[in-house]
């Protein structure tokens, strides 16, 4: 009998076997909006459906205002985006970061800081009240480190944890405040309904560790094993993204922070090889990603993609691997790569 989407993550999550391997999509908007249009679907559902993508259904609370109550440009941290086109697709950068200049703990608690009172959480009941049941629930992500870049500026931002801890401690205790409090209400509003959530900080670069494992224990891990076990303690399964070489901090991610799933596996970062990862983590992950986005998807043949599809799927014989590219496929992606990639999985991953 053929399983919906959500039904073969649960089975996934719940170590239980199902009809196929799932899988699961990342792109950017220009690229959906390219297969929607070349492939002839009427909407994304459509799309997913004709690609068999297991996509996952997001759900969220509304921001109740129209801009920062000081700013009209910038959006509810204070922070200012520019869109930067580059040739083929554009993303929205940071601009203004509005914590740049802060010098001492008064200036950061002087910031004006969102509040989870300015949100509509019935706006989740209201969208799961509306669910056919078909895809499986993710709402939240909590990812601090990423938003300090934003609100501080990156290198700032790295050089904070080890000149100005002090400032580092009172911006994370600032982000940790709000999340937890507004992912508390968006998961209350889900009534156990809501399947998967993400805690998420991008740990490692092409080739190596941002950071070291030091500074993770010191400044990020203690935060991420309360939001957590706060997902746990309304039925949620943990999702973690990390790019690049994070290898290094897979032990403190599955023992402590407790995540089940693991994305995107990153495989030609040193460390990331999925038959080590297996071998040392497969009985306590499931993998998320792996189809390399970099080489493969955008400069490889229809061919290349179907083998690396293939190779996977031995890799992953003896663990649990959700099918997806290694992040989001880049608008450099030919369409007829993208197909393969789903047709493969489609007709090798059943048992």
């Amino acid at each position: 009998m053929e399983m919906t989407p959500r039904q073969r993550w649960l089975a996934l999550l719940g170590r239980q076997p199902a009809d196929r391997i799932p899988t699961d999509y990342q792109a950017t908007a220009e690229v959906t909006a390219r297969l929607l249009h070349e492939l002839g679907c009427a909407g994304e559902d459509a799309l997913w459906r004709k690609l068999h993508v297991d996509k996952r259904k997001y759900v969220a609370s509304r921001w109740r205002l129209p801009h920062h109550p000081d700013d009209p440009q910038a959006d509810l941290w204070g922070v200012r985006y520019q869109r930067m086109d580059y040739g083929s697709g554009a993303y929205e950068e940071p601009a203004f970061c509005p914590l740049a200049a802060a010098e001492t703990v008064a200036d950061v608690h002087a910031h004006r800081w969102p509040d989870p009172d300015d949100f509509d959480y019935a706006a989740i009941a209201r969208a799961l009240d509306a669910d056919d049941g078909y895809w499986p629930i993710h709402s939240c992500c909590y990812e601090p480190f990423l938003l300090y870049g934003y609100l501080r500026g990156l290198e700032r931002s790295f050089e904070d944890l080890v000149l100005r801890p002090e400032l580092a401690d009172a911006i994370l205790g600032h982000l940790f405040a709000f999340y937890y409090e507004h992912q508390r209400r968006c998961f209350e509003a889900g009534g156990g309904r809501i399947h998967l959530t993400w805690v998420a900080e991008d740990l490692g670069s092409q080739t190596g560790p941002l950071m070291s494992l030091a500074m993770y224990r010191r400044f990020l891990l203690p935060n991420q094993i309360k939001m957590a076990e706060l997902a746990r303690s309304y039925g949620i399964h943990v999702m973690y993204h990390t790019d690049g070489a994070a290898r290094l901090f897979l032990p403190d991610l599955i023992e402590q922070v407790g995540i089940e799933v693991l994305n995107p596996v990153q495989w030609r970062c040193a460390g990331m090889e999925r038959e080590g990862l297996v071998a040392d983590f497969g009985d306590r992950l499931i993998f998320h990603g792996s189809i390399d986005n970099q080489y493969t998807l955008p400069f490889g043949t229809p061919d290349d993609v179907v083998a690396e599809v293939r190779e996977s799927i031995e890799i992953y014989r003896s663990a649990r691997w959700i099918c997806n590219p290694c992040h989001n496929i880049q608008p450099n992606t030919p369409t007829a790569n993208i197909v393969a990639m789903y047709e493969a999985i489609h007709e090798f991953g059943k048992p």
